[in-house]
């Protein structure tokens, strides 16, 4: 089966927090094969050629891919030839993923590169001392066995079907790999801590190769005009602040971004640039109230699973994911919780550019918790997530799990601590839903799918104004935190499609979800104990016909109506 695809697919840079010019796609086609074998095959490294060709980088899974083939493997195989430009000379490459599902392993020219655990985190290798002059050969393995318990699967269904609110798999390379050329030293890594407080932003950074004589400068520009300039004596952890005395201020209604270009200078010579921006602004918790910039923002979240009909998990463009975060505003939401899948860094980029506010999400869905073989990976690949998508200002918290059982608490609890640790800057929730296991938890929330909007607004008016919580087990419930009904809604509306799927009954008429959706919505708005909602959901996903607008992006109902409901100003905001 050919794919659809001529070009180059997905071409575009995939990090624009990070670039270079100097870097090389390797999206396009790829030789491929499959396998159940859990071992290593030496054949397929040895093989001149494999039996089939693959899009990358569109899952096997996906129609995008050429494959579109959906059933249980464990080993899939990939092989590309590459050649290193000339004008590159004798500069270092790094070879970047963007995601592999799940265990990756990596060959160059037949020597093994690199390995990586995790089929959500970004990852690269330095393959210099791999190459040779001419054609270099690059071969992939992946590991991926969603039923094994050790992975972080998101909704990736666990049978051979979608079912409910599981949804088709994705196997081995899912994001764009790509080559980069840099310095013997270079920028590996940087943190960017906007300080609106102060006027400033701090800088840190991981140089990689240092040697004594290297200056860190960092230029800050207000679109091409420089406003502030700062440098430093460079280490291989190399931190300075950047004042900005007329600082301008990142928010959903005026997201204003800096540019920034980093530079690595050696006696004078530069040996490394990186372009990059920010955003100016701080999330904070004061009481019961999330602040941004030091003003009540009610979050008006939509749950956004991030699927889409032909490539699975990876947009079909770089167009695909604007056009899913316009959708979401056109519905009168003003951000979203990127729910049980780490997105791709230009969706992140997106946001930032149109003041769209999500929260940074993990996929834990299908790790046994009672398994350790399943704790450290997800462990390690949190960090990558968080570490890669730090400076991005649109995320204003992050949520690691997602409806846990009592067994995470373990886990769970280690979790929180360490994203406090990497990121002092933004709120941590637990858990999304069910059990909340610690109070180091900075916001609480909870998960209804009441269909009915009196039995609805009933208990939530009870349980958050007087102080009591609607899950007895919650052992770490405080009522002086933030707290949100973090899902709601998934109206299910599919006329007579037998085969879908949605929360509680569905509508007779498109009156009555109207009257559904305004009544469950204007609950949560009218409840000044809320900071935020998020509805279930942005689109159908396969059989979970609960979305605002179809599978393929198109809307099911009067827009301007839901956006009405949802753009209506809430108690908290008065």
């Amino acid at each position: 089966m050919g794919s659809k695809l001529k070009k180059i697919p997905r071409a575009e840079h995939p990090q624009p927090q990070a670039f270079r010019p100097a870097w090389q796609s390797l999206n396009g086609d790829w030789q491929y094969e499959e396998t159940n074998k859990t071992n290593i095959d030496n054949k397929f490294l040895k093989a001149k050629k494999f039996k089939e060709k693959i899009i990358v980088p569109f899952c096997r899974e996906s129609e995008l891919s050429g494959i579109n083939r959906k059933g249980f493997i464990k080993s899939a195989w990939y092989k590309k030839e590459f050649t290193i430009p000339k004008s590159w000379g004798k500069k270092n490459v790094r070879l970047h993923f963007g995601a592999v599902d799940w265990h990756a392993r990596v060959w160059i020219n037949g020597a093994l590169a690199g390995k990586h655990k995790g089929g959500q985190a970004s990852f690269a290798f330095d393959i210099t001392k791999y190459l040779k002059k001419g054609k270099n050969k690059i071969i992939v393995n992946a590991f991926d066995d969603t039923r094994s318990g050790i992975q972080a699967s998101g909704k990736q269904s666990d049978k051979l079907e979608s079912y409910a609110c599981f949804y088709t798999r994705v196997t081995g390379i899912w994001q764009s790999v790509w080559l980069e050329a840099v310095g013997k030293t270079y920028i590996d890594n940087f943190k960017i801590t906007p300080d609106p407080d102060n006027k400033c932003f701090h800088v840190e950074t991981l140089i990689n190769g240092c040697t004594k004589n290297i200056t860190f400068s960092a230029q800050v520009l207000d679109g091409a005009k420089t406003v502030s300039k700062a440098k430093a004596k460079a280490g291989t952890i190399t931190r300075f602040t950047v004042p900005l005395k007329k600082q301008k201020l990142w928010s959903i209604q005026n997201p204003y971004l800096y540019n920034l270009q980093f530079e690595l200078t050696e006696k004078k010579k530069s040996i490394d640039k990186v372009k990059s921006y920010f955003g100016q602004r701080k999330v904070e918790v004061r009481g019961k109230n999330v602040l941004i910039n030091g003003k009540k923002v009610f979050q008006r979240l939509v749950l956004d699973q991030g699927f889409y009909p032909d490539g699975i998990w990876t947009a079909p463009s770089d167009a695909a994911l604007v056009k899913d975060i316009k959708l979401s505003m056109a519905a009168g939401f003003n951000g979203a919780r990127l729910h049980q899948k780490v997105f791709e860094a230009r969706f992140l980029y997106h946001a930032d550019k149109l003041g769209y506010i999500v929260w940074g999400e993990y996929s834990n869905w299908g790790m046994d918790h009672k398994d350790e073989a399943a704790k450290l990976p997800a462990i390690n690949e949190w960090i990558e997530i968080v570490r890669r998508d730090y400076n991005h200002p649109s995320i204003v918290g992050w949520c690691p799990y997602n409806e846990t059982p009592k067994e995470a608490a373990e886990v769970q609890n280690a979790t929180v601590r360490l994203s406090k640790e990497l990121d002092p800057t933004r709120p941590v929730i637990d858990t999304s839903g069910w059990y909340h296991s610690t109070s180091e938890t900075d916001i609480y929330d909870s998960h209804d799918y009441d269909q009915n909007p009196v039995t609805f607004k009933k208990r939530w008016d009870s349980t958050v104004l007087d102080k009591q919580h609607n899950n007895p087990a919650d052992e770490a419930w405080a009522p002086e935190k933030p707290f949100f009904v973090s899902e709601y809604g998934g109206i299910g509306w599919y006329g007579n499609d037998k085969s879908a799927w949605g929360y509680g009954n569905s509508p007779k008429t498109i009156e009555e979800f109207y009257e559904r959706h305004e009544g469950l919505t204007n609950a949560l708005l009218d409840n000044p104990g809320m900071f935020g909602f998020c509805y279930t959901q942005l689109t159908d996903v396969e059989q979970e016909q609960n979305g605002i607008y179809t599978y393929d992006r198109k809307p099911k109902f009067d827009i301007k109506k839901i956006s009405a409901v949802n753009k209506r100003k809430a108690a908290y905001e008065k």
